[in-house]
């Protein structure tokens, strides 16, 4: 682990590699899970918000469990996330063919809304755990995002480049440089080590 300003990073973060595989995994990882996708407080707002503007985008069951449950709901933990439909897959979740994408992404993609989607989905693999003194950055390793692995492997593209916007998105340009330093660092003492 290292430290860049007040977040702890896990080593994993710059030794695993990963490339999202959506024609392998069809987008598992929003239709799998007990839980729905963690939302920062300033995010429960912004879904209340763009929800009129992305409602035609989503599914009806999508839309019946998000007027049932709300835009986003407090889970079993007590953090904010999104709603399920019927405690499976997220209420924003469309499908194009079998593939799982995110409802809200596509308005943002067609220029609609300015908001891309939830960080912690931009940011996966990467969960990020919030403590009073620091945030702890972790590589979350998870076997339906196996497909995901072997690419990043056979492109040779660690987490942490494979996830340069949104790490952006949510510590800044600064915070991000920092991590590039350190990978350097890391991978010049890796070298030293062979």
């Amino acid at each position: 682990m290292f430290q860049i300003g007040k977040t702890i990073v896990s080593d994993d973060v710059l030794e695993k590699e990963f490339v999202c595989n959506l024609t392998a995994c069809k987008g598992q990882c929003c239709i799998d899970g007990d839980a729905g996708a963690p939302l920062d407080k300033d995010e429960t707002a912004i879904l209340e918000e763009i929800y009129p503007k992305i409602k035609s985008y989503l599914r009806a069951e999508g839309i019946d469990a998000i007027e049932q449950q709300g835009t986003w709901v407090v889970g079993e933990d007590g953090d904010f996330e999104t709603p399920l439909i019927n405690n499976k897959e997220c209420a924003y979740v469309i499908f194009d063919g079998d593939t799982a994408l995110c409802g809200i992404e596509q308005a943002y993609n067609e220029g609609l809304i300015k908001w891309k989607k939830p960080v912690s989905c931009h940011l996966y693999p990467i969960r990020i755990k919030e403590y009073s003194q620091f945030s702890a950055v972790n590589y979350n390793r998870w076997h339906i995002c196996d497909d995901a692995c072997v690419l990043g492997k056979e492109l040779e593209v660690p987490v942490y480049k494979f996830l340069k916007e949104p790490l952006i998105r949510k510590y800044g340009e600064d915070w991000y440089t920092e991590l590039e330093n350190v990978a350097a660092e890391w991978q010049k003492q890796s070298l030293n080590k062979k």
